[in-house]
C-alpha cells in the first residue's frame, strides 16, 4: 500500500506533469495576447444584444472609434492571469490523471474524453472566480448599445474581488459555474480530437511532429470544440457579467441554474432566432482556432525542448 501511496504521490507531482503545466500556461497566454482583440470583439457582441452582427473587423473598427486605440486591448491583464492559472492547473490535472491511469499504456480517444473532463471540473472550481473578476473589468468603460446594462467601477483585480462580495455575496464569484461545468466539454473534445490526430499522424513511431503539423491539428480541434459549445459559452458570457437579473424561486440551486440557463436560450432565441444562440461565432472561431494553434505550437515546442534539456522523455 505504501509503494502504491509513493507511485501515485510520484506520478502527481512529477517534473513531467509541472513542464506540462508550464508550457501550456506560457504557450496560452502568449498566444491570446496575440490574437486579444478578436476576444474583445466576440465578447461585446455576446453581452450588448443591441450590438449588430458584423465582421469582427467591422466591430473592431467600431470599438476602435467610440473608445480609443486601446480599447481592443482593454481587460488584458486580469485576463491573462486568469488564463495563466487556468491553463497551468488544467495541463498539470490532465497530464497528472493521465500519467497515473494509463500507467504507460497507450491511450485511447475516450480516455483523453474522459481525463479531459475530470480535468475541467477541477480547473472551472478553482479558477473561476478569477474569470468573473476578469469579465467584469474587460467590459468595464465600455460604451454599450444596451441601456439596461450598468456601468461598473472597479480599480483592479483586488478592488473587484473586494466589491463584488461586499454587494453580491461571495457566491456571486461563481456566477456561470453550472455552464462552465457544461462547457467542460470543450477542451475535453478539444484534447479528444487533438490527442487523436496526433496518434494518427504518428502511426504507433513515436516522433516529434513539425510545426505546421501541430498548428493545423490543434486549429480542428478547437474549431470543432468552439462550435459545438458556443451557445452555452455565450450564457456562461452573459451570466460572468451579472447583469441577469434571476427571478427564478427554485430552492435547489442546480435546478435554479438550469432553469436561468433555459430561460437566457429561449429569450436568445425568441429576439434573433437560432442563429442568435451564435452571435459573435465568427470573432470567437476566429480567436480561439488562431489562440489554440499557435497555443499548441509553442506548448509542443517549449514542453519538447524543456524535456530535452532535463533529459526526461515526456511524449
Amino acid at each position: 500500500n505504501r509503494l502504491n501511496l509513493a507511485v501515485t504521490m510520484n506520478e502527481v507531482f512529477s517534473y513531467e506533469s509541472l513542464v506540462h503545466a508550464v508550457s501550456g500556461a506560457v504557450g496560452s497566454v502568449t498566444a491570446m495576447t496575440v490574437f486579444f482583440p478578436l476576444d474583445t470583439a466576440r465578447l461585446r457582441l455576446q453581452v450588448d444584444e443591441n450590438r449588430k452582427a458584423k465582421s469582427t473587423p467591422a466591430i473592431l473598427a467600431e470599438i476602435v472609434k467610440e473608445e480609443g486605440l486601446l480599447a481592443p486591448y482593454r481587460g488584458w491583464f486580469p485576463v491573462i492571469c486568469s488564463l495563466c492559472c487556468s491553463n497551468f492547473v488544467y495541463f498539470y490535472c490532465f497530464h497528472c490523471l493521465k500519467a497515473s491511469w494509463l500507467k504507460g499504456k497507450q491511450s485511447a480517444p475516450s480516455t483523453d474524453l474522459i481525463i479531459g473532463i475530470a480535468a475541467g471540473v477541477v480547473n472551472v472550481l478553482v479558477t473561476t472566480p478569477l474569470w468573473v473578476v476578469n469579465t467584469r473589468l474587460k467590459l468595464q468603460g465600455s460604451k454599450f448599445h444596451n441601456e439596461d446594462i450598468r456601468p461598473t467601477n472597479y480599480s483592479g483585480i483586488l478592488d473587484a474581488f473586494v466589491q463584488i462580495i461586499r454587494d453580491e455575496g461571495v457566491a456571486a464569484l461563481w456566477n456561470g459555474t453550472f455552464p462552465s461545468l457544461l462547457l467542460v466539454l470543450n477542451p475535453a473534445i478539444q484534447f479528444m480530437i487533438y490527442e487523436g490526430l496526433k496518434r494518427q499522424l504518428r502511426r504507433g513511431i513515436p516522433r516529434e511532429l513539425s510545426s505546421l503539423e501541430v498548428f493545423v491539428i490543434g486549429a480542428i480541434a478547437k474549431a470543432i470544440a468552439t462550435t459545438v459549445t458556443y451557445p452555452l459559452q455565450t450564457i456562461q458570457s452573459i451570466l460572468r457579467f451579472g447583469q441577469y437579473n434571476n427571478t427564478s424561486t427554485e430552492k435547489s440551486k442546480l435546478l435554479s441554474s438550469l432553469r436561468t440557463i433555459k430561460c437566457l436560450l429561449v429569450n436568445r432565441v425568441r429576439k434573433y432566432g437560432m442563429l442568435g444562440l451564435f452571435k459573435g461565432l465568427e470573432a470567437k472561431l476566429l480567436q480561439t482556432v488562431l489562440t489554440a494553434a499557435l497555443m499548441f505550437l509553442l506548448y509542443e515546442k517549449i514542453a519538447s525542448s524543456t524535456f530535452r534539456v532535463m533529459g526526461l522523455r515526456g511524449y
